[in-house]
């Protein structure tokens, strides 16, 4: 595994994690953790957390990292 997706991995999840619990805190008000956890709805959610985080947040922390202008089809280009 390359070093950017082992960059993307580690600050994705961290950030997907973070935003999950921060808005099931954030919707403590109107329905309690453990009726959250039943929902469908909750794992939708997470799931579109896990993968922004990873997808989006983890690229452009890694852009921004290296100062490397990297375009989206360099994602998917084989290495040499």
């Amino acid at each position: 595994m390359s070093e950017r997706w082992k960059h993307q991995l580690k600050v994705g999840l961290f950030w997907g994690i973070f935003m999950i619990v921060f808005m099931s805190l954030f919707e403590w008000n109107e329905k309690p953790f453990l009726s959250q956890l039943i929902t469908p709805f909750f794992y939708i959610k997470a799931v579109v957390y896990l993968v922004t985080g990873i997808f989006f947040v983890g690229y452009f922390s890694w852009k921004g990292k290296n100062g490397k202008e990297y375009t989206w089809s360099d994602l998917f280009r084989k290495k040499k």
